[in-house]
């Protein structure tokens, strides 16, 4: 019965680890194509992963809420054209929350170059109440420019 019982939590354990990282493997599937379509200068496709009320913070504190200002702030912009590379270190999921923390370093580019103008330090709160991997508010802090 001990035996038993040993087995079935060591199974459990294994189960909830591979769930873990399939949840993981999903959020940083979707910061990849985001970051693919910040790229490729898609600011609509580059929406598709947040949710409508998301919030970010720049890496110089200018805080932008929901989709609609994000698309008016990157319209905004004066001089080059620029693009961010997220490179995420951490990514934690809190299964019963569905709720997930990502960390890492961003780098900001003009376009066109291959050496980085800005860079920095980013997390990022990522939700699946709607079925898929969503971000739901990010915060960036440049630490070089």
């Amino acid at each position: 019965m001990k035996k038993t019982l040993l087995s079935l939590i060591g199974l459990l354990l294994v189960t909830f680890s591979f769930a873990q990282e399939a949840e993981v493997a999903q959020i940083l599937a979707q910061r990849e194509a985001s970051t693919q379509a910040l790229q490729a200068f898609d600011a609509d496709l580059n929406a598709t992963y947040s949710t409508e009320d998301a919030f970010i913070t720049t890496g110089l504190g200018v805080l932008i809420s929901g989709k609609e200002e994000q698309e008016i702030y990157l319209k905004s912009l004066k001089g080059p054209r620029m693009y961010w590379i997220r490179t995420p270190d951490e990514v934690i999921v809190n299964s019963k929350t569905m709720l997930a923390w990502e960390t890492g370093t961003w780098k900001g580019y003009h376009e066109n170059s291959e050496e980085p103008v800005v860079k920095g330090k980013y997390s990022a709160q990522w939700t699946k109440a709607s079925g898929n991997w969503l971000i739901r508010s990010q915060l960036f802090v440049t630490l070089e420019n």
